[in-house]
Formats: structure tokens, C-alpha cells, sequence
């Protein structure tokens, strides 16, 4: 099973939410129907979240016909990891051996293993921002120019 799938559906779009965010790099706020229609977020769910988020400290709001959302802080000081451990309510990766159930046999061995995966992923999560996600995707994304020479 990938990484992403022990992951619910609320966390990936909060992520979602915030890389949209981040993207448009903008002091501007960003409407909820704009968020949800670029990353493909059921607009309703996509409130709810962002009042979550928005209670963590992550994202501001403004209101009226100029209003929406926009990080509450400089991206490159806003990390996976914070975000999902928030929106978990506070679970820790290192934390969270239950996605691990092992058998009797080898119970010592493979909890051990267990316990380094959780840290490695925990890591990762940690040592992410979201401006190192917009980084990673725009030079993907550059490097991928169509070549039409025939």
C-alpha cells in the first residue's frame, strides 16, 4: 500500500487546498469555488476544511466580494508535517504503529522496521514545505516542454 493512501481524503485536500494556495503566490485571498475547481475539491467539504485550517493558524480569511483565502504564513515556513499532524489532532507519524499490525511471528523484528518506516515518512513530512512543493512541481513541470520537431 503507497503512503499517500494511509492519508484520508480531509488531509490530501487540505493539502491540496494549501499547495493551490501556495501556487498562486499571490497576497490576494482566493475564493473557495477557485481552490476547489483547480484541484478538483468538492467545494462544500473544501469549507469545512478550510475553516479547520484556518482555526490552526494556517490559512487566513477575508471577507466580502474581494475575499477568500490565503496562507497565514511565508510558505517556506509551513511544512506537511505541521499541517497533518494538526488536522490528525496532534497523532504523531512516530506514533502511529496501528497502520502496523504484525503477526506473533517476527512481532519483535518487523515492529522494529515498522518504527523506522513511520520516522523515514515522518521526516519527509516534516522537512517539507509547501514553497518546496511548488518548486518541485514547476521544475517537473518545466522539464516536460513538448518537443515538436518532426
Amino acid at each position: 500500500m503507497l503512503v499517500s493512501e494511509r492519508l484520508s481524503q480531509k488531509c490530501r485536500y487540505a493539502l491540496r487546498a494549501l499547495f493551490e494556495l501556495t501556487l498562486r503566490g499571490t497576497n490576494e485571498p482566493v475564493k473557495i469555488q477557485n481552490i476547489a475547481s483547480a484541484q478538483g475539491i468538492p467545494p462544500r467539504f473544501l469549507e469545512i476544511i478550510l475553516a479547520e485550517l484556518k482555526h490552526g493558524g494556517f490559512v487566513e480569511s477575508r471577507r466580502g466580494s474581494e475575499g477568500g483565502y490565503i496562507l497565514a504564513r511565508p510558505a517556506n515556513k509551513l511544512t506537511v508535517g505541521e499541517v497533518l499532524a494538526f488536522l490528525r489532532k496532534g497523532a504523531s507519524y512516530r506514533n502511529r504503529q496501528e497502520l502496523y499490525k504484525t503477526e506473533p511471528f517476527g512481532d519483535y523484528a518487523l515492529s522494529e522496521m515498522f518504527k523506522k518506516v513511520i520516522n523515514a515518512i515522518s521526516m519527509v513530512y516534516d522537512q517539507t514545505t509547501f514553497a518546496d512543493l511548488v518548486d518541485r512541481e514547476l521544475a517537473i513541470k518545466g522539464s516536460q516542454v513538448p518537443n515538436y520537431i518532426i
